[in-house]
């Protein structure tokens, strides 16, 4: 089965709901004749700030491959910690797990993602250990031309697995394979998967408040409740006040957050 072949023992795998990762997922499925073995996990975290076009998309890929698929959400229960299990019907589109979280702690930045750790990463665990698991394999879709991207494990609980890095997939495979494809991600190209993430450049910011100004207003929200803000750029309400002053004026800085942070963006 190559370079698509289960592990041994228990394997996550880590489902972004991006095109990359829904990829990855497609060839580990066919690898194994579309029937994934217990010890299997595919999980999705949904953060309530994923766009709705990715729960659309996460939805497609479980009903087209007949794969199931948890989706996760960071809780609160009982002013403890927690771990909500839902589906496409029920998943948060208003940002609630990340309300729940941020209602006790400081905004995520740049240099400190808790957002990613506390939301996706550590929720996974969570579940996985509530599960009975005790170690796995943590399987992440990173393709070959994104080589700088590869880091082995900092917690011991799981070895990190990358079949597209090891089966030479870059950008072009995977656009090629949704170009063939019966459904797929309806998201402009640089938006992402979380609506507003603050690892993007002002310019992509500024079109979403143009285009989707309910979801730009929760992190402004946020960053008023807080007193503080995502990152050392303009803060999102006086962006959104630009924006609604300068009309379609186009900025001209370069997508240098998500540059310096990889490409890793909440979603």
């Amino acid at each position: 089965m190559g370079p698509y072949a289960l592990p041994d023992g228990n394997v996550l795998i880590s489902f972004s709901g991006g095109r990359t990762s829904g990829y990855m997922l497609h060839q580990i499925l066919a690898a194994h004749d579309f029937k994934l073995p217990d010890r299997c996990c595919v999980a999705f975290c949904n953060t309530g700030r994923e766009h709705n076009a990715t729960l659309d998309f996460v939805r497609d890929c479980a009903d087209n491959w007949a794969c199931n698929i948890e989706w996760l959400e960071y809780d609160r229960v009982d002013n403890k910690v927690a771990v909500r299990v839902t589906e496409w019907r029920g998943a948060s589109r208003h940002g609630e797990p990340f309300d729940k979280y941020l209602a006790g702690n400081m905004l995520p930045n740049v240099f400190r993602r808790a957002c990613t750790q506390e939301l996706k990463v550590k929720t996974i665990k969570r579940h996985l250990v509530k599960q009975g698991w005790k170690r796995w394999n943590n399987t992440i879709g990173i393709r070959n031309d994104e080589k700088r991207r590869i880091k082995a494990s900092k917690d011991k609980r799981w070895n990190n697995w990358f079949p597209l890095f090891d089966a030479g997939v870059t950008k072009r495979t995977v656009i090629d394979f949704w170009q063939t494809q019966s459904f797929d991600l309806q998201i402009k190209p640089g938006a992402g998967n979380c609506v507003g993430c603050f690892l993007k450049s002002e310019a992509t910011l500024a079109a979403m408040w143009r285009e989707e100004p309910e979801h730009m207003a929760w992190w402004a929200k946020w960053e008023k409740q807080k007193g503080r803000r995502f990152n050392d750029a303009r803060g999102y309400a006086e962006l959104g006040d630009f924006v609604s002053r300068q009309g379609d004026w186009i900025f001209d800085d370069e997508e240098y957050l998500c540059q310096q942070n990889e490409g890793e963006c909440t979603g």
